[in-house]
C-alpha cells in the first residue's frame, strides 16, 4: 500500500509542479502500442515513473542522448541454481543484459534441501537490485521413480504462500498427476488456485490438455512446434518461448510469434549459464535473435515486458507510463538490443548499485553424501545383445527411445564406439540409499574418459557418462570431494572441474571466475570426443523422467511415455 505522502509526490512530480527525482532526458520511447519512437523525458519519483510524453525537470539527471527507451525485460521462468551462481550474483550477471524481473523457481535446491532452499532464495531475492520473485515449487520430488533430497506436500508450501516475493505455484511438471486428479497434486492446487499456477506439459494436447488447463495452470514453457503451442494459447495459456543453454525452441516457434500473437507469448530462459551469458547475453541474445528470424521488433519487446507482466499478474510494470515501476533500458540499437543503461526500480545498474549488499549464507554444503564408488559399480550385466539407449538431441531435452545391439562379453554389455553408445549411471548423493542406476547413452561422441555432474534434474543425484569404467568411478569420487559441481576425467586423471559446493549446485564464487573454468570444461570435454556445444548441460537432463522419452534415474531407465521404470 501507497502512503499519501508519497502519492502527493508523484503527483506533483508528474505533473511537473516539483522536480522529478530522476529525469531521464532526451530519449525516443519505443511505444509498445503503436510501434514508434517517441521523443520524450521520462520522469522517476522514487521507484516509479510519473511522467512521459513530455519534458521534465530532475534533481539527478540521465542523458539520453537521443537513445531508445524500452520496458525492462522479464524472464518469465528460470531457475536461478541452474545459471550456476547464487542469486545475487545471478543479478549482477544478467541486470546489465536488461533483466529487470525474473521469476525463478527453486525446484533445483528444493529437490536437495526442501524448505531450507526457500529460505535461502528468499532472502536472496530481498537483497538483489533487479526484482527476483519466486514461484514455489511443486513437485518435490517430481516423481517416484528417482530419490530426492526431500519431499514437500502442500502443508509445506503454504506458509511461504504470502510472502511478498512469491507469485504462485512452479511448473506443476506431474502432468499426469494433474490429469488423472492425483490427491497430493490437487492439495497443492487448492491451495494457490487463486494465485498464479505454472504449467509444464510437454507433447500435451487434446482432451488432457483441457483437463490440465481446467485445473487453473496458465503458462507452459515446455512447448516445441508451432502446432502444440498454437493450441495450447488458443485454449488460453500464455506460451514462454524458451531459449536456454540446451533447451533452444526458438527458432521453431518463432515464426509464431507476430504483433497479432504477442499477447499470448513471453520469453524464459530456462536456463542459461554464465559462460553463455558472457558469450552470446541472456534475454537480449533471445531478442535480437527473433528479430533476425523475422519477429517483429514491436512482437519481441512486446513478449518481453508487457506480455510477461500480465501473464503472471504484475500490473505494475511492462510498460514506460506513468505509475508504473521505473524498470527503463536504453538501447544504442533496436534491432540489435543493444543496451547501454538499465535502470531497475529506479536504481541505475552499475557498480554502485551493488555496494554494501551483505551475501546471504552459504547453505547445504554437506549435501554431496554418496559413497565411494569403484569401476565394478559401473558394469552393466547383459540379458541380451539388444539394449534401449537414450538417444540424446542436440538443443533438447527430449530424448530418443532407441534399440541397439551391443557388443556383450562375459555376461557384461559394453560400449559401441562405433554406434556411439556409451555408459551412463546415476549415483544417489543424498545419504537415503546408494542406488545406482546404469544404461547406455547415444550421441555424446565421446571415445575415452568421462563427464559428470551433480546437477541432474530433477533430483539431483550424481550423472556420469563414460567410455571408461574407471573412469567414471574416478570422476564421481573427485564430485563428493568438491562437494559437487562438474568434472572431466581422462586415464585416472581430473582434466578439468567446476566445485559447487552451495547444494551441489552454485558456485560461492562471482560469477566473473566461472567463465575460465567452464570453458576448460568445454575444451576437455571436446578432446574426449565430445561433439555437444554444451555437455554438462545435456548431462544434467539425462535424469529428468518427466520428459519423454527414455531417461534414467538412480534407481534404473525410465520410460517416461508409460511413467515406470524398466526392469
Amino acid at each position: 500500500m501507497t502512503d499519501a505522502a508519497t502519492l502527493a509526490r508523484r503527483i506533483a512530480q508528474g505533473r511537473g509542479a516539483a522536480p522529478a527525482d530522476l529525469v531521464i532526458r532526451n530519449v525516443r520511447l519505443y511505444d509498445l502500442v503503436t510501434g514508434n519512437l517517441m521523443p520524450t523525458d521520462i520522469a522517476i519519483c522514487g521507484d516509479t515513473i510519473v511522467g512521459a510524453y513530455g519534458g521534465y525537470q530532475g534533481a539527478r539527471i540521465i542523458e539520453g542522448r537521443g537513445r531508445i527507451a524500452v520496458p525492462g525485460f522479464i524472464d518469465t521462468h528460470l531457475h536461478v541454481e541452474s545459471s550456476l551462481v547464487t542469486p545475487m550474483e545471478f543479478d549482477r550477471c544478467v541486470a546489465r543484459h536488461g533483466v529487470t524481473t525474473a521469476i525463478c523457481d527453486p525446484h533445483e535446491i528444493a529437490n536437495v534441501l526442501g524448505r531450507t532452499a526457500f529460505d535461502y532464495m528468499l532472502e536472496g531475492a530481498s537483497r538483489t537490485v533487479m526484482d527476483l520473485r519466486v514461484q514455489l515449487s511443486s513437485c518435490v520430488p517430481a516423481t517416484h521413480l528417482e530419490t530426492s533430497g526431500a519431499r514437500l506436500e502442500a502443508a509445506d508450501l503454504v506458509p511461504y504462500r504470502d510472502h511478498p516475493k512469491v507469485i504462485g505455484l512452479a511448473e506443476f511438471m506431474n502432468f499426469p498427476g494433474v490429469v488423472h486428479a492425483d490427491p497430493a497434486c490437487l492439495a497443492k492446487i487448492e491451495a494457490f488456485s487463486d494465485r498464479h499456477i505454472d504449467g509444464h506439459a510437454p507433447l500435451l494436447r487434446g482432451l488432457d490438455l483441457n483437463g490440465y488447463i481446467a485445473a487453473g495452470i496458465r503458462t507452459d514453457h515446455e512447448t516445441t512446434t508451432i502446432d502444440e503451442a498454437l493450441e495450447k494459447i488458443q485454449k488460453g495459456m500464455t506460451i514462454l518461448i524458451r531459449e536456454g543453454s540446451v533447451s533452444k525452441d526458438l527458432h521453431a516457434l518463432a515464426p509464431l510469434l507476430s504483433i497479432a500473437t504477442s499477447p499470448f507469448l513471453a520469453f524464459c530462459t530456462d536456463d542459461r549459464n554464465p559462460l553463455d551469458i558472457a558469450e552470446e547475453g541472456h534475454l537480449d541474445f533471445i531478442i535480437r535473435t527473433a528479430i533476425r528470424l523475422g519477429v517483429p521488433p514491436l512482437a519481441a519487446y512486446r513478449s518481453a515486458s508487457l506480455t510477461a507482466a500480465t501473464a503472471f499478474g504484475l500490473s505494475d510494470r511492462g510498460i514506460i507510463a506513468p505509475g508504473k515501476r521505473a524498470d527503463i533500458l536504453l538501447l544504442d540499437d533496436l534491432e540489435a538490443c543493444a543496451v547501454s543503461d538499465v535502470v531497475a526500480g529506479g536504481v541505475l545498474i552499475g557498480p554502485d548499485a551493488y555496494a554494501g549488499k551483505a551475501p546471504v549464507a552459504p547453505v547445504g554444503l554437506d549435501s554431496m553424501k554418496a559413497r565411494t564408488v569403484s569401476a565394478t559399480d559401473f558394469r552393466v550385466p547383459a540379458a541380451g545383445p539388444g539394449a534401449r539407449v537414450i538417444g540424446v538431441i542436440p538443443g533438447k531435452i527430449i530424448t530418443e527411445d532407441l534399440r541397439m545391439e551391443l557388443p556383450v562379453r562375459s555376461g557384461e554389455m559394453l560400449c559401441d564406439f562405433d554406434k556411439d553408445a556409451v555408459k551412463v549411471a546415476v549415483v544417489a548423493r543424498h545419504g537415503i540409499n546408494d542406488n545406482i542406476g546404469r544404461g547406455f547413452v547415444h550421441g555424446f561422441g565421446l571415445k575415452r574418459g568421462a563427464i559428470a555432474s551433480s546437477i541432474g534434474h530433477d533430483s539431483h543425484n550424481i550423472c556420469v557418462v563414460g567410455a571408461s569404467d574407471e573412469d567414471m568411478a574416478v570422476a564421481v569420487n573427485r564430485l563428493v570431494a568438491i562437494r559437487g559441481g562438474f568434472v572431466v576425467v581422462e586415464g585416472g586423471e581430473v582434466r578439468a572441474e567446476l566445485p559447487l559446493p552451495i547444494a551441489g549446485l552454485m558456485s560461492d564464487r562471482p560469477y566473473e571466475e566461472l567463465i575460465a573454468p567452464l570453458e576448460a570444461l568445454r575444451h576437455a570435454a571436446k578432446a574426449l570426443g565430445v561433439v555437444l556445444a554444451e555437455p554438462f548441460l545435456q548431462v544434467a537432463f539425462l535424469p529428468l523422467p518427466v520428459i519423454p522419452h527414455l531417461k534414467i534415474s538412480d534407481r534404473g531407465l525410465v520410460d517416461v511415455n508409460r511413467f515406470e521404470l524398466i526392469g
